[in-house]
């Protein structure tokens, strides 16, 4: 027998299918893939527009300063590129004159190479054996080199030796001989005079192209996209004439270097280190292989090699600790992981001059995408800035339940700003997105104790610190009147020592003035304990006593028992609160009906009405002050707890 549901047929289990690729997604992706087929294909053009773009960065400076010398514009082009015709001519001339030497001497040490490898594959055969008859006694001694000539030579006696066989390949024709001797020497000629001319042209038309890529991009602000691209350029060419001069030194340095050490060809392996320097710590460790071997093969010891891997590291050390950072900081820009992988990937684009590109190449996408909406993946990619802001590391740090490393971005953050600052700017902003996640229902009881936990022991860490601004900062701020002009700032020097929270021996006899007690009231929020942990924590530093109090303890049945002997202060902190809820007003009511005597301090970090002022704010609520800062808080409490202790909250305003 059948039953009929009245309500029809029960609805089909239904899956519903993944989500496939975005045709967005998908044509990023294929215009990726068309860029780098272009890149590989078209290298043979594009190598020498690239090495064009970047030389006229280097001496864009140089025509400027010609153009100041009331030079036209033609003129000044002209003598920059033919000076740099020059410096490239004269390069290329000690490279051949060098190379050409080294390679009619390279003869004469093959002995040495020959025998300092056999003297090494020997040492390492012997102690290999060594070891392996410690695990095999029956192996016998191991061979030496005449005993495997003399079986070599016993094994040749045994038998008729084979006929000797020679090729003979035909004789070359003209063209071939015309082909093969100058085709070397005609495509780099090519390839600078290809280089030179577009350099000149670029040079020459350099508003001209600057106006036609703000017309490709397109701009919704032209006075921004304009001074965008100019401080691009400028950072650009201060840049790689920087770098040059950095690295034209080390050249110099290492071709004096091992001219006194005695390898041969030192101008050779000097320009050789100037052009790899371009790729950054690896690029110096490159070109020190080739001069080390080289000083193998000439010494028939290992000083010359020893003593050529010291210069190469000394020097090395020296420009990058030092001159580079006096320059233009501690960093190119560029992430370390990023340099590394770019190198690789224009190496395999373009070869050797890849290799070399690939730091310009990078670092000319990087300050693009910085000032390109659209393509500041770069940016987050390649650059060496945070991918993530102050708060928002704070707060995935949070979530993660990682507070060695909380306690670390303190650390550094704290080098240069106020520990109030800290907690305004870094930390309470970073409760806000946890405090927003908290009402959306997405953050568990479990990791909601866990947040607790990892703020209260970054707090107690930060105890240490004073609630001033560092050494190196004080005195650079303009103090305002009402305190402070800066957020960055720490609070005013009027205020009380910061380590007034240590308690003074007093002297015998007399009696010991008590710290003024500022009671700290939490919100109903689940975070609100941790602000006003914080705010405790500041009013210590500035010379009161505190004392917390959960939100349980004020409400209707725990109002009749909370303390409230000789509390000079009641301080409550909300960090999200929605318009102007009820509770909080009745909140206060139970307050004063407990205590009218006791000024009342309500702080909604950092929330601000944009229709009403602090102190419409404050008189709507009924509190004695109103704030949406931790240091004004500390300011407030100082300026009330001032005022003669027998007054109310709404005397203390009066006045």
């Amino acid at each position: 027998m059948s039953v009929i549901n009245p309500a029809g047929p029960l609805p089909k289990a239904k899956v519903p299918p993944t989500e496939g690729p975005k045709p967005e997604g998908l044509m990023a992706l294929a215009t990726g893939v068309v860029v780098v087929v272009a890149l590989y294909l078209g290298r043979d053009v594009l190598i020498p527009i690239t090495l064009a773009i970047l030389l006229s960065f280097v001496l864009a400076p140089l025509v400027g300063l010609l153009r100041r010398l009331r030079l036209p514009k033609v003129v000044a082009v002209l003598l920059a590129v033919l000076l740099a015709l020059g410096v490239i001519l004269l390069i290329g001339g000690l490279i051949g004159s060098q190379i050409a030497s080294l390679a009619g001497d390279l003869p004469r040490y093959q002995a040495t190479v020959l025998h300092k490898f056999e003297a090494v594959r020997g040492f390492a055969m012997e102690r290999l054996h060594t070891v392996m008859s410690h695990f095999a006694p029956h192996i016998g001694p191991h061979p030496t080199a005449a005993d495997a000539a003399a079986s070599a030579a016993t094994a040749g006696d045994g038998g008729p030796q084979p006929l000797p066989v020679a090729v003979q390949e035909p004789t070359p024709s003209a063209f071939a001989l015309f082909k093969r001797f100058l085709e070397p020497i005609l495509s780099p000629i090519e390839t600078v005079g290809i280089v030179l001319v577009v350099a000149i042209f670029i040079l020459m038309q350099q508003e001209d192209l600057r106006d036609r890529l703000i017309r490709l991009f397109g701009s919704t602000d032209l006075h921004r996209t304009t001074l965008a691209i100019d401080d691009a350029a400028h950072r650009l060419s201060r840049y790689f004439l920087t770098q040059l001069c950095i690295n034209a030194g080390f050249g110099v340095i290492i071709g004096i270097g091992l001219t006194i050490i005695g390898v041969p060809s030192p101008i050779l392996w000097g320009v050789l280190g100037m052009l790899l320097r371009f790729v950054p710590y690896i690029g110096s460790l490159i070109a020190a292989l080739l001069p080390i071997c080289l000083a193998a093969a000439v010494d028939p010891n290992w000083g010359m090699s020893i003593w050529t891997l010291a210069l190469f590291l000394l020097t090395e050390s020296v420009m990058g600790q030092v001159v580079e950072p006096m320059l233009y900081g501690h960093s190119t820009g560029l992430s370390p992981v990023a340099v590394i992988v770019v190198a690789i990937f224009w190496s395999w684009l373009w070869g050797p001059i890849g290799l070399i590109l690939s730091t310009p190449l990078t670092l000319c996408l990087v300050v693009v995408g910085r000032h390109v909406e659209k393509l500041e993946f770069f940016d987050v990619l390649l650059g060496d800035r945070p991918a993530l802001t102050p708060v928002e590391t704070f707060y995935q740090r949070l979530l993660a339940h990682d507070p060695d490393e909380m306690l670390e971005q303190a650390e550094d953050l704290l080098a240069t700003r106020s520990l109030s600052s800290y907690y305004d700017e870094i930390a309470f902003k970073s409760l806000q997105l946890a405090a927003g996640d908290v009402g959306r229902g997405v953050v568990s009881e479990q990791q909601i104790a866990r947040l607790r936990d990892d703020l209260q022991s970054l707090v107690d860490e930060l105890e240490e610190y004073d609630d001033v601004d560092p050494p190196e900062r004080l005195g650079k701020d303009i103090i305002g009147v009402a305190g402070v002009e800066r957020a960055d700032r720490g609070v005013p020097a009027t205020l009380p020592a910061p380590d007034a929270n240590v308690e003074p021996v007093a002297n015998p006899g007399e009696a010991q003035t008590p710290l003024p007690l500022v009671l700290c009231i939490s919100g109903r929020g689940a975070l609100d304990d941790a602000a006003a942990g914080m705010l405790a924590q500041l009013l210590r530093k500035h010379g009161f006593a505190t004392r917390l109090v959960p939100h349980e303890a004020t409400s209707r049945s725990g109002i009749a028992t909370l303390d409230l002997t000789d509390v000079r202060m009641i301080c409550i902190s909300y960090l999200e609160i929605i318009g102007h809820p009820t509770h909080l007003r009745y909140l206060l009511r139970r307050l004063r009906l407990r205590d009218a005597t006791v000024p009342i301090l309500v702080g909604l970090w950092p929330m601000e009405d944009p229709f009403l002022s602090n102190e419409e704010m404050r008189a709507m609520m009924g509190a004695s002050a109103y704030v949406t800062s931790l240091r004004d808080a500390v300011i407030q409490c100082v300026e009330i707890c001032s005022e003669s202790p027998g007054r109310s909250g709404s005397e203390s305003q009066a006045a």
